[in-house]
């Protein structure tokens, strides 16, 4: 293997690159990113960034002398349109093709936009650095009135920051209980209640149906018939990943692109890292795309394994982990959370906002929630690791 190709300029793609040279491998690198900028840390982009705290540079995950370091070669500001392993060429938007003896997938996810949007000024997603530039924009710019479209962790974190902007807030949200998915029913209720502790109005179990406006937004209606007026409106309902480039490669897809646990896809010398990579996960038994910001750095060094070995690597027992950091106010969760997971507060009270709880399956801890708990929860997590899921390697493998 003399040449591989990383398709998506991320964290997953950079942490890629930099396993590989770790572990020796001494042949041409090229990385290739839809955007015009260098690997970037996106979670302040909802938090430092948007509130203006922090400026663009100080989110470059690595540096000029690290990179020339690493000798990659970059491919900025383009996309890949094509993947043909056959010849084992990459076809670029602009008609180039590249040639590699391997191919990394980093394209992640594209975020969802709600119907009617199209064409309207200050209706925003947030993914991207310039996705986030714009919206900081609008949120200082003298419009008071903001509705964010969705309350799981992105639009909370928005809400909060916006919140802290001293705007008019209010959070839209279908499910009847904001991160039921993730947090469970209980969890997500007690953790939601955090915009209502600081006066930001909380609308649950009711959709979007439309926008007022001619060229800029002016309001949201909802399902029920209520219109909610807003001057900048910011839609957090989830990404949908970016696989459509893929189409005729044989690489198979099916919520992301479709890996065994070693992060091998259905094509030799094509693997796959990050939010776009759906693989079985030794910890929780289940097949799963993790978008997570740990998870984008630890799971290359399982692709790498796997490209320079030739065979699936194992990757870890490791329970999923992320944070969010809303009102002041950590989150972190370790582990998987199911629907009949039974939560027990094990220090602290919710009333403070303060607290952590342990979830239980069949009497196996599976998960620790901590909230401004940060000591414990680590304690916690390093015990939960300890006691991985029941599903072996090599049934993952299969």
């Amino acid at each position: 293997m003399r040449s591989v190709a990383v398709v998506g300029a991320s964290l997953a793609g950079l942490s890629t690159v930099r396993t590989l040279r770790a572990e020796g491998y001494e042949g041409s690198l090229t990385i290739i990113g839809a955007e015009r900028h260098e690997p970037y840390d996106r979670p302040p982009l909802s938090k430092e960034f948007l509130k203006g705290g922090v400026e663009a540079e100080a989110l470059a995950l690595g540096s000029a002398n690290e990179y020339q370091d690493l000798d990659v070669r970059w491919v900025l500001g383009r996309s890949a349109v094509r993947l043909d392993p056959r010849s084992a060429t990459l076809t670029l938007d602009d008609g180039r093709q590249i040639r590699s003896d391997a191919v990394v997938i980093a394209t992640g996810a594209t975020p969802r936009t709600i119907p009617g949007s199209d064409g309207l000024r200050g209706i925003h997603t947030l993914r991207t650095l310039d996705d986030a530039v714009a919206l900081r924009a609008d949120l200082v710019s003298g419009r008071p009135r903001v509705v964010v479209i969705g309350a799981g962790f992105i639009g909370a974190e928005v809400a909060s920051t916006a919140h802290a902007l001293g705007l008019d807030v209010t959070v839209v949200e279908a499910m009847e209980v904001p991160l039921e998915r993730a947090l469970g029913r209980e969890m997500g209720r007690i953790c939601s209640a955090l915009h209502t502790d600081h006066g930001v109005r909380l609308l649950c179990g009711v959709g979007v149906s439309g926008f007022t406006g001619a060229e800029r937004v002016e309001g949201v209606l909802l399902d029920d018939g209520r219109l909610l007026p807003a001057d900048v409106v910011v839609a957090g309902i989830g990404v949908t990943p970016a696989t459509a480039w893929l189409a005729g490669s044989g690489v198979e897809v099916g919520d992301g692109v479709l890996c065994d646990a070693g992060c091998a896809t259905s094509v030799p010398n094509v693997v796959a890292v990050g939010d776009i990579a759906n693989c079985p996960n030794p910890f929780t038994g289940r097949r799963s795309r993790i978008e997570h910001w740990t998870h984008a750095m630890e799971q290359p060094k399982t692709a790498v394994r796997t490209l320079l070995s030739g065979s699936p690597a194992v990757p870890p027992a490791v329970p999923p982990y992320f944070w969010s950091d809303q009102y002041h106010v950590r989150i972190q969760l370790a582990g998987h959370v199911g629907p009949q997971d039974e939560p027990q507060i094990v220090e602290g009270d919710v009333d403070s906002r303060s607290f952590v709880a342990v979830y239980r399956r069949a009497g196996k801890e599976v998960a620790v929630l901590g909230v401004n708990q940060p000591k414990l929860f680590n304690r916690l997590r390093r015990s939960l690791q300890k006691q991985p899921g029941v599903v072996t390697p090599g049934r993952l493998l299969s």
